[in-house]
């Protein structure tokens, strides 16, 4: 839509007192092209609070899977079976129009961001929380508030770090593998159309294709706390970064494939930092990786891309706000991409965009493209 994450962060409205964007607003953006008022965004709120309650099949379901299937699992089959509920699907049942498509995907789209905070909150509570109940829905809070409350976190910074994280998170073109997949998970719907086609199904694609990542660096970043301690001077840490690499390893957060400058979202959630946690000793660790690990990686030579992503900070502000549950950190992402991929499926279908065919190719068609000669 043509704005940056620190323009989005400015222009996009806030909640009352509050700093950080609403997702309410970014998903206004995506999908009308225009900068919400502070009432529109105030109507998606209260809509999205109307629409929030799960069907008992879908409750029943998370209560009875076990406790080691992973919370992503738990997340794509809830999405899944809130294909029940498919306004579409009862739509197409019906023969609307082709033309009509788009109106009943906005209002599959419009439930299922509305519901994903519940079910999210449904699964951690029956993981970490012993299966407490998540409450009800306030009508006059907005989506982030109500899902921090579900959730059972009530302080308003963890509220405001949610507010920016879900906004952050929300999209990411065509740099990752969750952003492309959601279209093309989509795509059958303007050629083959099935009620199991319904925006239930796109969605579960993407959230399938999310990786751990900011476990990897957490992990990474407490075996090296482990290893020299909280105060580790920058030539220690300089000389712990250099045995990383020739050991063949990479430093997680770093050299991203696609990025060819610092993530703008992890200078959103570094600025957080800096304003409300600065003497954590895992950001204080974190901002030191941010000074010295882009010249490592220059002097090596072999990264395209020095800077660090947004996996190199999220989890460090999750933790120090007691979210220590590093399993359920892609619930969280997964919760917020819904918003960028669902904008994108309304579009799909307001367009009418064709069936998405990805290329096959033989091996030999591959030796040929890369000009490979026997012998």
């Amino acid at each position: 839509r043509g704005y940056s994450i620190p323009e989005c962060k400015k222009k996009l409205p806030k909640a009352a007192g509050g700093e950080e964007p609403l997702p309410e607003g970014l998903f206004w953006l995506l999908v009308t092209g225009e900068i919400p008022t502070q009432e529109q965004v105030t109507w998606l709120s209260r809509e999205w609070a109307k629409r929030a309650a799960l069907p008992s099949h879908v409750v029943t379901m998370l209560d009875n899977f076990p406790t080691n299937l992973h919370p992503m699992s738990q997340l794509s089959a809830a999405v899944t079976a809130l294909n029940s509920e498919s306004k579409f699907a009862r739509a197409y049942a019906e023969g609307i129009h082709r033309a009509k498509y788009w109106e009943f995907v906005y209002e599959d789209a419009m439930d299922l961001i509305a519901k994903l905070p519940c079910v999210a909150a449904k699964i951690y509570r029956n993981l970490y929380r012993e299966g407490s109940g998540i409450g009800a829905i306030d009508p006059n809070l907005d989506w982030s508030h109500n899902f921090t409350n579900m959730l059972g976190y009530t302080d308003p910074q963890f509220i405001e770090l949610m507010r920016l994280y879900l906004t952050i998170h929300r999209d990411h073109e065509g740099g990752n593998v969750s952003g492309p997949t959601s279209p093309l998970a989509g795509s059958p719907f303007h050629v083959s159309l099935s009620p199991s086609t319904c925006p239930s199904v796109p969605l579960c694609t993407p959230l399938a294709s999310l990786g751990p990542f900011l476990q990897e660096v957490l992990l990474w970043l407490t075996d090296l706390q482990k290893e020299l301690g909280q105060d580790v001077s920058d030539e220690k840490l300089r000389d712990f970064i250099w045995n990383t690499l020739n050991s063949g390893r990479v430093v997680p957060g770093y050299g991203h494939a696609v990025l060819r400058k610092t993530a703008p979202r992890y200078t959103c959630q570094r600025e957080f930092a800096l304003k409300h946690l600065p003497k954590d000793p895992l950001f204080k660790l974190v901002a030191q990786l941010y000074k010295i690990v882009p010249n490592v990686l220059l002097e090596q030579g072999k990264a395209k891309n020095p800077w660090p992503n947004v996996d190199a900070h999220s989890g460090v502000l999750l933790q120090y706000y007691g979210m220590k549950e590093m399993n359920y950190y892609t619930v969280l992402f997964g919760v917020s991409r819904a918003l960028g991929v669902l904008s994108q499926l309304i579009w799909s279908r307001a367009l009418g965009f064709p069936l998405e065919r990805p290329k096959s190719m033989s091996t030999k068609g591959l030796m040929q493209l890369v000009g490979y000669k026997s012998g």
